[in-house]
C-alpha cells in the first residue's frame, strides 16, 4: 500500500509540475532586429525612420511570450544581421548612402546570452559599398558579405558630375572577411567586383544575397544586375574562396535575382527574381546548377507594381515562401520532396506594407514577416502539415525592419 500511494504521489506531482507555464529561461530564445536608421538613395526608402539600430525580444515558443529588450545597439542601417552557430557573436551590415566612402563596414557584437545585451567589439570594410546581406560560415569562422554598390561617376573636387553622366565606378562586390577567436572581423581576404556593362544602370554587379552549401565547400551568389547566380569553391580550412568553373549561370534578362533558400538534403536551390516576380528552381550538383522551373509569385489578375525580397524553405523542406513587395502578400509553394519542383498553394496577407525580410522562426511553428513600410514584424504560426499561416495577433514594432535573426538564450 505505502508503494502505491508513493507511486501516485510522484505521477500527481509529475502532472502538476508539467501544467506549470514555461518560465523564463525555458526555451527562451532572443529575437534580433535589424532596420534602417535613415532616407536615403539607392534602395533605402524615402519616408524618414525613427529606429536607431538593433532592436531585441526575448521569446518563449512554448508560451507564446514576446518580451521587448528596447534597443540594444545603435548604429546605421543594420538592414541585415546574422550570428555565429555558438550563439555567441552577432554582426550587421552598415547599409549607408552614395555620399559614403567606397567601402562601406560590417560591425560585429559579443552577445550576452543571458540578458539578450550585444556589446560592440568593432567595424570592418564590407569590400564594397552598400553591404546588404552578411552570412557567417557553417564554422562561423569566416562571414560572407553582398554589396550591392553605387556605380556613380566620381568628379574632381570642387566640381559638378556632368548631367547623365555614366556611371563608371562599380564597388558592388562578394567579399569574405575573417572571425577571430574572439568575435572581431578582420579585413576582407576575398573581393570579387563582377564584371559587367558598366553604361546600363540596370547591367551591372548588383550582388544581393549569398548561402552555403548544406556540406559546406560551396558559396552561391546572385547579382541581381547581371542576371547571375555565382558559384563558389570554400575551403574553411585555410580560408579561402575561389571561383567554381563555369563561375555563375544566367537567368533571363532583367529577372533580378536576389536572394536564395536549399532544400535541406541540398540537391536544389530556390532563388527568387526581385524584377519580374517568378522563382527559379535548380538541381545542384557541387558547384555545378542546372535551373529546372521558373514559377511566378504573383496570384492570377494582379496587375500592380511588385518585387519580391525574400525566400525561406521550412525545416522538412516541404514548403517554400516568398515575399511580394507591392503585392504585399507571401505566396506558399508546396516542394516535391524527389524533383525539388514547386506549385502554388495560397498567397497569405503579409500583415502590412512591403515585406522585405521573411524567417523561419526557432521552431517549427513560428513564422516572422518584417513589414518594412509599416513599421512592424508580423508573427504567425506556421502549419507543418499544410505550410499555412496564421496570424497570432502578435506585432514587434520597429521603424522600417529589414531582417530577423534567432539565438537561443543560456539555460
Amino acid at each position: 500500500m505505502r508503494f502505491g500511494f508513493k507511486r501516485l504521489a510522484v505521477c500527481l506531482f509529475a502532472t502538476w509540475f508539467l501544467s506549470l507555464p514555461a518560465t523564463a529561461g525555458s526555451g527562451d530564445y532572443f529575437i534580433y532586429v535589424g532596420s534602417y536608421t535613415s532616407r536615403g538613395t539607392g534602395g533605402i526608402p524615402n519616408a524618414p525612420s525613427t529606429s536607431k539600430g538593433i532592436y531585441a525580444w526575448r521569446f518563449n515558443p512554448a508560451s507564446d511570450s514576446i518580451t521587448s529588450l528596447g534597443l540594444v545597439a545603435e548604429t546605421i542601417n543594420p538592414a541585415y544581421i546574422c550570428a555565429t552557430p555558438d550563439g555567441r557573436f552577432l554582426y550587421a551590415v552598415n547599409w549607408q548612402t552614395e555620399t559614403a566612402e567606397k567601402s562601406d563596414t560590417v560591425s560585429a557584437y559579443a552577445i550576452n546570452r543571458e540578458t539578450g545585451a550585444l556589446n560592440f567589439l568593432n567595424k570592418a570594410s564590407a569590400g564594397g559599398g552598400l553591404p546588404n546581406e552578411i552570412v557567417v560560415g557553417p564554422r562561423g569562422k569566416v562571414a560572407v558579405v553582398t554589396n550591392y554598390g553605387f556605380h556613380t561617376r566620381r568628379p574632381a573636387p570642387g566640381t559638378a558630375p556632368a548631367a547623365n553622366a555614366a556611371p563608371v565606378e562599380n564597388n558592388s562586390s562578394f567579399a569574405a572577411l575573417p572571425i577571430e577567436a574572439d568575435g572581431r572581423l578582420g579585413e576582407p581576404f576575398y573581393i570579387d567586383h563582377h564584371a559587367g556593362d558598366l553604361s546600363n544602370p540596370r547591367l551591372h554587379g548588383a550582388t544581393h544575397g549569398a548561402i552555403f552549401s548544406k556540406d559546406g565547400r560551396f558559396v552561391f551568389v546572385t547579382d541581381l544586375g547581371l542576371n547571375r547566380i555565382y558559384s563558389y569553391q570554400f575551403d574553411a580550412d585555410k580560408p579561402s574562396i575561389t571561383p567554381f568553373d563555369p563561375p555563375y549561370v544566367s537567368v533571363n534578362a532583367r529577372s533580378g535575382p536576389r536572394r536564395l533558400a536549399l532544400s535541406p538534403d541540398g540537391r536544389f536551390l530556390y532563388v527568387n527574381h526581385e524584377t519580374d516576380s517568378k522563382v527559379s528552381v535548380f538541381r545542384v550538383d557541387g558547384g555545378n546548377l542546372t535551373e529546372i522551373q521558373q514559377i511566378s509569385t504573383l496570384r492570377p489578375g494582379f496587375t500592380g507594381k511588385n518585387a519580391t525580397a525574400e525566400i525561406q524553405i521550412n525545416k522538412n523542406g516541404h514548403f517554400l515562401y516568398v515575399s511580394n513587395r507591392g503585392a504585399d502578400d507571401i505566396v506558399l509553394f508546396a516542394v516535391d520532396p524527389v524533383k525539388g519542383m514547386l506549385s502554388t498553394i495560397e498567397f497569405i496577407p503579409a500583415l502590412g506594407q512591403s515585406p522585405r525580410n521573411l524567417t523561419m522562426g526557432p521552431t517549427s511553428g513560428y513564422f516572422f514577416a518584417s513589414d518594412q513600410d509599416s513599421n512592424n514584424v508580423a508573427v504567425f504560426k506556421a502549419d507543418a502539415k499544410t505550410g499555412h499561416l496564421t496570424p497570432t495577433g502578435q506585432q514587434l514594432e520597429v521603424s522600417q525592419p529589414a531582417s530577423v535573426f534567432f539565438v537561443k538564450a543560456a539555460q
